[in-house]
């Protein structure tokens, strides 16, 4: 035992993929000594056994399968041939699992169970890309937590997030998991969503989990929105725009990464040496394990990247793909590989050490069923408090669009109020998609938020149908594009209303994995619906329930009112009620560009400018749209209140600045209206001169300020090397000296400057 514990050790400390960076937590001494000591025990195919996950592929508190590949799966449990399971849920079923794990296996490890615990688990907050809406850290951060005690109680402890991808094409369904387009908001995300799930990192209590950094990388680029594509991307955006909020998990503690289905300039991602090996693994020392998405290794074949099963093996492992989800290849062909010398055994011995660790650090080893307590399992989930942090996320992700005339706030009394639109009834769409372990029809319906203010004439007609039957997670959506049924209905009701609330958009389920669009305005007969109300009352508030940004250019010439409400999860209908009707002033700021159409995408406000960006109006030659405005529908950052703002006396504290000395900024924000509100201050850099084209702007600091009636706060902001520099093409973060601009204001277009030089 002892020359096979320093075998490992010296196999270990010759990798030179395995540094520890400091930023990540250091490894504990203890803990490293034991899981030398469990490899010295086990056997090869233990080992490659640890490295292989599977579905719940029965219902386990039931007979055991017999025959096909449940019998198969099931056998290789009871050999210690499993080292994770995913979607087996429920304090039961999970001890089902764990029991034969750590029970009826030679060394009794035990499994990791993992689950796509996205924007909630039983109670649901919006959907990530709402929640990003917020800009509130410490709400994104309590929703990650809420999501994560609900899920510990139900037997899991590795969620499948957060979803990092920075994404500028609203075809892509995959939007609603991410954080929007923005690096440096992503990163800030990225960090608060691991807090929420990990807490300190120590899990010390049963309630957090370890979380996923996904997916590694550039998924959100991939070509025309297309799920399960190629991505082609300069190492310019890759290292500046993609990588940062993967970065930031890694800094944070993340446990565990995620590859993407992606190629990345003709290499898999789960395949790429120099992303897995060489940067998350070397340059940026992280120490936790690296999964495949659902059967990625698999997949690498149809890519035609891999001949067969065991050259994808191969590929992956020695890339640094630690776990095989689901794609039945390391079992099966890895050992042999090994065995035969086709692999070197390092890279088994890495893989496995990785994973044994995230187990001894959620107390798997000291408690197996640390987890499994039905007494928790009922207290935690659905709980009151549990409603009331989703319900506070989902009323600060609601972003004002437009407010003419002061049409909303809707009064509580002595207003008739119509309410159109299926999407204003429904108990299930505005659940979102990514949502599997909720109940269906659970969510509070805008019809029943807007009832329960007792005093208010509400009258609600359905109008034509938005779908044709009710999707589900795993069917199409088939939007109404015939039947007017109901339409003429839903006129004669507006022609005596006061105010016409119409809730329209997209079905939950038309975002999310593999709901890609082309055309991304309102689905089915919406539009024309919105324009025969239009013509009839033109007082109309429009209501967005969206996973995406959409293109409503007319509603955005027309409509007086347009509110952006997203899918805000289990308590949508009470978070859009308290906006309407006033008792919450909106808060929240666009975290995706919305184009004026379709031909605009991708569209997004940290551009470059190019040598013609802005030209001569009168002239044909510059950069621009023969057909259409090249300016957004609505610009990243954007987002009215009930009140108003006023920015002034932006100030540096001097104009010169050596390369390590901070830069000061301040501001000053005043609340000009009427009612008490909040504003997400946003602050802008422009490096005006620079080795490598810069952004003609870049987000590097922003603070939500809520400000009584005519009260204003001096702001401070501090720019570092951090802020000013950039990645090169060497992926070396640089800081160059040169003129920069700063751009304070509530949105990207924000237009008060000053500028200073860095020497």
């Amino acid at each position: 035992m002892k020359i096979r514990q320093i075998l490992l050790f010296s196999a270990m400390s010759t990798m030179t993929f395995t540094t520890v960076n400091a930023q990540q937590s250091p490894l504990n001494p203890e803990t490293e000594k034991k899981i030398d000591l469990l490899m010295s025990k086990m056997t090869l195919e233990e080992k490659v056994g640890q490295m292989n996950q599977y579905n719940g592929f029965w219902d386990v508190t039931g007979p055991a399968p017999v025959g096909g590949d449940a019998q198969n799966k099931y056998n290789n449990i009871k050999k210690g041939l499993v080292g994770s399971m995913l979607n087996v849920r429920g304090v039961k079923e999970v001890r089902t699992v764990q029991k034969i794990a750590v029970e009826q296996t030679r060394l009794g490890i035990p499994l990791i169970i993992g689950f796509d615990v996205i924007h909630g688990y039983k109670t649901l907050a919006p959907i990530p890309l709402a929640e990003a809406a917020s800009w509130d850290l410490k709400a994104i951060e309590k929703s990650a937590e809420v999501a994560a005690a609900e899920a510990a109680a139900s037997g899991i402890n590795w969620t499948f997030a957060p979803m990092m991808d920075i994404s500028r094409d609203a075809r892509w369904g995959r939007n609603m998991e991410g954080a929007g387009e923005d690096p440096y908001l992503g990163a800030k995300i990225a960090a608060a969503r691991v807090r929420g799930f990990q807490g300190d990192n120590t899990f010390r209590s049963p309630l957090r989990i370890a979380a996923t950094a996904k997916h590694y990388a550039a998924y959100g680029f991939i070509e025309s929105g297309l799920e399960y594509n190629i991505a082609q991307i300069d190492t310019n955006t890759l290292y500046n725009q993609v990588l940062p909020p993967f970065k930031a998990a890694v800094d944070q503690g993340i446990r565990s990464v995620m590859n993407s289905f992606n190629t990345v300039n003709g290499v898999p991602a789960t395949a790429d040496r120099y992303l897995l090996r060489d940067v998350l693994k070397g340059k940026w020392g992280f120490n936790g394990f690296v999964v495949s998405d659902w059967a990625s290794i698999r997949e690498m074949i149809p890519w035609g990247f891999s001949k067969d099963e065991n050259e994808a093996a191969k590929s992956a492992v020695e890339a640094g793909t630690d776990m095989d989800m689901e794609g039945g290849i390391y079992v099966p062909y890895l050992t042999d590989l090994v065995k035969k010398g086709k692999v070197d055994q390092k890279y088994v011995d890495d893989a496995v050490r990785r994973i044994l660790r995230v187990k001894y650090e959620l107390g798997l080893f000291d408690d197996p069923y640390r987890f499994l307590d039905e007494k928790r399992e009922k207290e935690v989930i659905g709980s009151k408090a549990n409603l009331e942090a989703v319900l506070d996320v989902a009323k600060k992700s609601i972003v004002l669009l437009k407010n003419e005339k002061n049409i909303l706030p809707l009064k509580k009394s002595g207003q008739k109020i119509l309410l159109l639109g299926s999407l204003a009834a429904s108990k299930n769409s505005p659940l979102g998609s990514w949502r599997i372990a909720s109940d269906n029809n659970t969510a509070i319906s805008v019809l029943e938020g807007m009832k329960a203010y007792k005093t208010s004439s509400v009258s609600y007609v359905e109008g034509p149908k938005l779908t044709l039957e009710e999707p589900t997670f795993l069917t199409e959506v088939k939007y109404n594009s015939t039947d007017f049924s109901g339409i003429e209905e839903a006129k004669k009701a507006a022609a005596n209303a006061d105010v016409v609330v119409m809730v329209l958009g997209e079905h939950g389920f038309s975002s999310g994995e593999a709901r890609s669009r082309t055309d991304i305005t309102l689905p089915g007969l919406q539009e024309t619906f919105l324009k025969e109300i239009y013509n009839i009352n033109p007082n109309i508030v429009l209501v967005l329930n969206n996973g995406r940004p959409l293109a409503i250019s007319w509603a955005a010439e027309h409509i007086p009112a347009i509110v952006e409400a997203w899918q805000l999860g289990t308590q949508t209908g009470n978070a859009v009620a308290s906006v309407l009707y006033g008792d919450y002033n909106p808060s929240g700021k666009l975290p995706m560009t919305f184009p004026r159409n379709v031909g605009q995408v991708p569209v997004y406000y940290n551009h470059y400018s190019t040598g013609r960006f802005n030209g001569d109006p009168n002239s044909v030659f510059w950069s621009h749209y023969s057909d259409a405005e090249k300016t957004p529908l609505f610009p990243f950052g954007y987002g009215l209140s009930y009140t108003t703002f006023s920015y002034s006396d932006l100030q540096l504290d001097k104009k010169n600045y050596q390369k390590n000395e901070p830069v000061q900024v301040s501001v000053t924000l005043k609340n000009t209206g009427n009612v008490s509100g909040k504003e997400v201050v946003q602050l802008y850099i422009h490096d005006e001169f620079a080795s490598v084209v810069r952004p003609v702007r870049e987000l590097k600091g922003f603070e939500l300020v809520e400000l009584k009636p005519g009260e204003s706060r001096v702001l401070h902001f501090t720019l570092t090397g951090k802020e000013l520099g950039f990645y090169n093409a060497q992926n070396e973060f640089i800081i160059e000296p040169g003129t920069f601009k700063v751009m304070i204001g509530g949105n990207s277009d924000a237009n008060l400057t000053a500028s200073f030089t860095l020497e």
